[in-house]
């Protein structure tokens, strides 16, 4: 007993202290970032550059919002990825519940489709896609995009969501069902809560890839006035590769802000769902 007292009380720093390193290796590029942006140029471009910056300024803002029209590529990236979220988490809620609970062919099926599609790089589909999506005239279109990234999203996500339904233990449903609950009743009152947890990570997983995403939106939208918030970024490199630093970590700070919003919305879901169902039940 007191040699394992001794250890918890050892560990429990060591602990403390590794979580802290941790914390600080994942927010030191967040620091840097609000850092620069609140930079001169002169600052950036110094010889012996200071780790803070010698006052706010808030010209790097003012010139990223003006010159790249930030706030219109915001409101485009806002509905693609918006609009994706919606369209994936109404798909894979029903089809995951079917792979969790269904064993038939069909299951071997779809699991072996999901694999496959994570390991396809991006450069092998995007000539075809591009050729099939001007047939039907889905390029330079945001909901050609949307398309394109609920498609993509769709495998991924469906993955995450069919193993939080197996983890719900299935006599919850059988419960449900010897107290004269109908399959409807048990999914809403039951599944559904126990759930959203696994909604809220894939909702949060779905928003933010189709928010970031770049590659797709480079190839598919070439009208300025459809372009999305990570093209819009790629424009302060210049064509020499000279990079506007100040005004490109402005927008990237500003870029961040709807995600992060985001995440503050739903992050309570991630555990108020976690047993309200099996109470209910």
């Amino acid at each position: 007993m007191p040699s394992s007292a001794a250890g918890r009380r050892i560990g429990r720093p060591l602990q403390y202290l590794a979580l802290a390193g941790y914390m600080i290796f994942l927010g030191f590029p967040l620091l840097f970032l609000i850092l620069a942006a609140f930079k001169t140029p002169q600052e950036l471009q110094s010889a012996n550059p200071s780790f803070l910056p010698n006052s706010l300024n808030f010209d790097n803002f003012i010139a990223a919002i003006d010159k790249a029209n930030l706030i219109h590529a915001a409101g485009n990236s806002l509905i693609v990825a918006v609009s994706t979220t919606v369209i994936v988490t109404i798909i894979s809620l029903p089809a995951a519940y079917a792979l969790a609970r269904f064993r038939t062919k069909m299951r071997g099926i779809a699991t072996g489709w999901i694999l496959l599609s994570q390991v396809f790089p991006f450069i092998l589909i995007i000539i075809p896609l591009f050729l099939v999506l001007k047939q039907i005239g889905l390029v330079n279109n945001l909901v050609g995009l949307i398309l394109v990234y609920t498609v993509w999203s769709l495998p991924f996500a469906l993955w995450m969501l069919q193993g939080y339904v197996a983890g719900i233990p299935v006599e919850l449903e059988e419960a449900g069902a010897m107290d004269g609950g109908s399959r409807l009743l048990i999914l809403r009152r039951i599944v559904l809560p126990l759930l959203a947890p696994g909604l809220v990570a894939t909702s949060l997983f779905t928003f933010i890839s189709s928010w970031n995403e770049f590659f797709f939106a480079l190839v598919l939208i070439q009208d300025p006035e459809l372009q999305t918030l990570p093209l819009t970024l790629a424009r302060f490199v210049g064509a020499e590769g000279q990079v506007q630093l100040g005004q490109l970590a402005a927008a990237a700070l500003l870029a961040t802000i709807p995600s992060l919003v985001f995440f503050a919305l739903i992050q309570r879901r991630l555990t108020s769902g976690l047993m309200s169902g099996a109470v209910k039940g």
